[in-house]
This record gives C-alpha cells, structure tokens and sequence, in this order.
C-alpha cells in the first residue's frame, strides 16, 4: 500500500442506540444509528528538534584480546663477581718429584780442635748401646701401649674415630700418611692381625674405584696388579653404589659403599717419619 493511502489507526465507532419509541406489548423494535468512522491521516513532517545534552557514560566494554609481544629489551650489563665458595677438601699427596741438580760447594770450614780420639769412641760406643736400648723400648710401647704396627718399610695406625670413606683419607694425610695400601701378602697379614687383635671385624683400607669404575686402584693411584685379596664373588658393585673397599679380620677384602661410617687404618712410610 502507497503512502498516500489513507491509514485508519484508529476507528471510533459510536453506536447510539436510543429507544424511538415506545413499543407496544407485542415487541419492541430497535433501530439503529448509522455508525459513524473517522479516519486520521498523519500531519507533515515538523522540523528536527534541537540536539540533546551529551548523555552519561556507558558500561566498560569486554576486555579485548591480547595485544602482541614487545621487541625484546637492551641485555643488561655483566654483575660483580660473587663471592668465592667454600674451600674443597685436600687433594691425594703427589707423587715425589726427582732430584735436584746439585749446589755449589760450601767454603772449607776451620780445622777442628786436637783431641784424644779413643775417649770419644768409648763414649760414643756408650751411647750406641743407649740408643738400642731406648729404641727397643720404643717399639715395644708403640706397638703394645699406643697400638702401632711395623713392616720392614711401614708403620700401620688403627683409628678408632667412625669416618666415612673421605673423611677417613682425609684424617691420615692430614697426618702425613694416608690409608693403608696392602700390596702384599706381608703387609696385608699385618693390618689383618692388627684388626683381628683388636676385636673389630672390617675397616676401611685405601683401595677404590671412584676414578673408573671396576677398575680398582690404590689411594696413591697405583694399579693393582700383583696383588690382592678379593673375598670370593667380590667385588660385585651391590645396588651400583659400592666404590670403596673394606679389609675383614680374615685380610680378605670387599668392596663396599663410601658413605658409612666406620674405623680405619693408616699408613706411613718410615722414611717420612
């Protein structure tokens, strides 16, 4: 339907009914009014009104989505040195270096006092046979008071302080040895009376093989390879933990774990002492 059609929005019908007249008893007649429709057409467009004032803000909006990531920044400059760590346990005892050339010769000294010389052998005789009295003494006290063991080259000390493997090595070098190293069947016989006659069962010795794996060697790093005394099945690395060695009271040996704690023995060489 164009515009221009006319548009009944609304359409008043008045229906007046009114009695004409007065019937009679027979009936009653009605008559009806003509309706009447009026039909409203819209008026022309009036002119736009003013602009209203700016209204209240609106809610936020939703957070939109993640921008991108920034270019990476400038890398800062290199912080100061910090502070130096703990000091690490002593390292093994090297191995002797050779000899050094020979000095220059001293000046002549001055020529010695005359003297009757068979006085001063008959003294120094005396004090020869002092000297092997008071060393058999000494051996005697070292080996039943303060319980020290002799070779022909060693001197064996049992330490009854429970160390683990490291603290244990550490102690007798520390002391100018080092863990007693059985390379033969008389050394090895002597630490294990030494064990057996003081009424323990095992203690640590210096062998390892904490630089190779299955490869054991001695605490100076020397092979092992004309002696030994491995108890039968050992060693057998238990639960891949077991680097270090153990002596029973038989001398037999087995490898064992480096972190218990137990008594051990070191060695020192007579020469050094």
């Amino acid at each position: 339907m164009r515009a221009e059609t006319v548009l009944v929005p609304v359409v008043l019908m008045s229906v007046l009914m009114s009695l004409l007249s007065t019937q009679s008893a027979r009936g009653q007649q009605f008559s009806e009014e003509t309706c009447t429709v009026q039909i409203l057409v819209p008026g022309l467009k009036g002119e736009p009104g003013e602009k209203g004032e700016k209204g209240a803000p609106g809610r936020p909006g939703r957070l939109g989505p993640a921008g991108q990531s920034g270019a990476a920044g400038i890398k800062g400059q290199k912080g100061i040195m910090g502070r130096y760590g703990k000091v690490g346990p002593a390292g093994f005892k090297g191995i002797k270096g050779d000899m050094g050339d020979p000095g220059p010769q001293g000046l002549n000294g001055e020529p010695g006092v005359p003297c009757e010389c068979t006085p001063m052998r008959r003294l120094i005789g005396e004090m020869d046979i002092i000297v092997a009295q008071l060393s058999s003494e000494l051996k005697f006290i070292k080996n039943a008071v303060a319980g020290i063991k002799e070779t022909d080259s060693k001197i064996y000390l049992l330490v009854k302080e429970e160390k683990r493997y490291s603290d244990a090595q550490a102690h007798c070098q520390a002391r100018g040895g080092h863990l007693a190293m059985p390379k033969d069947e008389g050394s090895n016989a002597a630490i294990a009376a030494y064990i057996s006659e003081a009424g323990l069962s095992r203690v640590y010795i210096g062998i390892h093989d904490l630089d190779r794996e299955g490869v054991f060697t001695y605490v100076d790093r020397s092979p092992m390879t004309t002696f030994s005394r491995w108890r039968k099945g050992e060693p057998n690395n238990a639960y891949d933990e077991e680097d270090c060695a153990e002596m029973l009271s038989s001398g037999e040996w087995t490898d064992v774990a480096c972190q218990p704690t137990m008594y051990f023995v070191c060695e020192f060489d007579k020469d050094s002492i």
